[in-house]
């Protein structure tokens, strides 16, 4: 009996031993050891975060703020990590469609989170396309990327309008400028399916109406709106656009057979 029970307790001290030697290796490993940097994504962003300028074409740019977070003990002092653009897999160009990454990003002292501010341009061939940009975060004096899988965010954005469901219901022959001009005229990004709200999307579509008939008008009556109009051709044609991006544009034509303006979609239509 004494023999099995000193036996146990030098077990028992053996193990004791060893955590103890494990939690200070640990410590000592952690301690040494700079803190990790990745993107910090839901599930559906890890394969592409996906932004538009379809609903306001107001805005010449905008600001995408990723993610991302620490693994590891936080620090009473801002710490820096550092990313860089996989220019062979991304589509978008540098300078045209967005901003050059900064030389580096910071973590504000006591801090576990932070955001890398991707600043996007709204630039015409958004309209048509979407591009992409792979943003990769690399290893610096405070952080380390261990994991690769975490590292990487893909950023996909444009400007195009996509036809919605509800759209024949009430508006007709769909054209993405169409839409546009709806949005608007209307300060609206959709209408429901249900028929007692009739009067309702009714009264949104005659809004509209009445922007195609008289873009003329309807620009000096909306002046809080901020769209302007300016020709380059003595008359013939105008360009519809926002005064603070100037470079997104719709054609205004007059119909020869009636003398009227009319809009002309990306089809070279007329808005109708």
């Amino acid at each position: 009996m004494e023999t099995n029970l000193n036996f146990k307790s030098i077990i028992t001290i053996l193990v004791i031993f060893l955590t103890i030697s494990s939690c200070k290796k640990a410590e000592l490993i952690t301690y040494n050891h700079n803190a990790g940097i990745y993107f910090n994504l839901s599930k559906n962003e890890r394969d592409s975060i996906v932004y538009s300028f379809a609903y306001d074409i107001t805005k010449s740019s905008d600001t995408i703020n990723i993610p991302v977070s620490i693994s590891g003990l936080r620090e009473n002092r801002d710490r820096v990590y550092q990313a860089y653009v996989e220019t062979d897999s991304s589509s978008a160009q540098e300078g045209f469609h967005y901003k050059k990454l900064e030389e580096g990003y910071a973590i504000s002292a006591g801090e576990g989170k932070g955001f890398l501010p991707l600043i996007v341009y709204n630039t015409p061939d958004l309209e048509e396309n979407s591009v992409s940009v792979i943003i990769k975060l690399k290893e610096s004096s405070d952080f380390n990327v261990d994991n690769p899988q975490i590292i990487r965010a893909k950023v996909v954005f444009s400007a195009r309008l996509e036809e919605p469901i509800w759209w024949s219901m009430w508006l007709g022959e769909y054209s993405r400028t169409k839409h546009q001009l709806f949005i608007i005229a209307t300060d609206q990004t959709s209408l429901t399916m249900d028929g007692l709200d009739a009067p309702k999307n009714l009264y949104f579509v005659d809004l509209l109406r009445i922007m195609l008939n008289n873009p003329f008008e309807w620009v000096n009556k909306n002046p809080e709106k901020g769209y302007l109009l300016r020709t380059d051709d003595n008359g013939i044609t105008y360009k519809f656009y926002h005064k603070d991006n100037p470079e997104r544009t719709i054609l205004l034509r007059k119909n020869a057979g009636t003398g009227v303006f009319q809009f002309i979609d990306e089809l070279g239509k007329e808005v109708r």
